[in-house]
């Protein structure tokens, strides 16, 4: 029975799971949720995912909600499907760079850019205010010291959670894509630290982001009809 993933290809944290699926080679049926006219708030929605957003897997009616988690289940279940995305804890040391490297993208890369794309961006999209000038500063600021920090690392590892790719590569895909955005025009952050940039190159042509990609362009053009 193939793989239910509940939301849109638009979203970043539906995007997260799918460039996963796609390293392991899976095939799963996209259930889109009509987030316009609440579907995500409906009781039957709320059934499976109690917090009101996306995406949910459904895998043979077992739930999992949280793209991050819903990615980490994927590779325990079909670990020896498509590329492998966790070390083994067998090796401890490159099972411990992979954690730290997944505790980097959720602690100081994630936070920083969405905030910087939801400012620039997604505020005037959804009509949620106005740009705040100050917190984009102090957004950008961040964005500059943690990206000199992954210069570092990257300067003697070839990806932030190791020498092999892994899911704390992958997990930055969606929300740096944001950067390049022309509203949003923070790339060149990354582009201009050679390390950072040889990293983001290397991950973001990889086939599996690259269809990720076209499925949310897709949708997008779909919506914009």
């Amino acid at each position: 029975m193939a793989l239910k993933l509940y939301g849109h290809y638009f979203s970043s944290n539906v995007q997260r799971v799918v460039v996963v699926l796609k390293e392991k080679n899976l095939d799963f049926e996209l259930l889109p949720v009509d987030m316009m006219n609440g579907e995500h708030k409906s009781e039957a929605y709320l059934s499976k995912q109690p917090f009101g957003v996306i995406p949910v897997l459904d895998d043979d009616g077992f739930l999992v909600y949280e793209s991050r988690a819903i990615c980490r289940y994927l590779e325990a279940k079909f670990k020896d499907r498509g590329t492998p995305l966790i070390p083994s804890t067998e090796d401890i040391q490159a099972f411990g760079l992979f954690e730290q490297g997944a505790s980097i993208e959720t602690s100081y890369f994630d936070p920083t850019v969405h905030g910087l794309a939801m400012e620039l961006f997604f505020k005037k999209m959804f009509h949620l205010g106005d740009t705040d000038p100050e917190r984009v500063k102090i957004l950008s600021q961040k964005l500059v010291t943690y990206l000199d920090a992954y210069e570092r690392i990257l300067s003697k590892q070839e990806y932030i959670g190791g020498n092999a790719l892994t899911l704390a590569d992958l997990f930055h895909l969606p929300v740096g894509r944001s950067l390049f955005h022309p509203q949003v025009n923070m790339a060149h952050v990354m582009m201009e630290r050679p390390h950072v940039k040889a990293w983001w190159e290397k991950i973001s042509s990889r086939e599996s982001w690259k269809q990720t990609v076209q499925l949310a362009e897709a949708q997008n053009f779909e919506y914009k009809k």
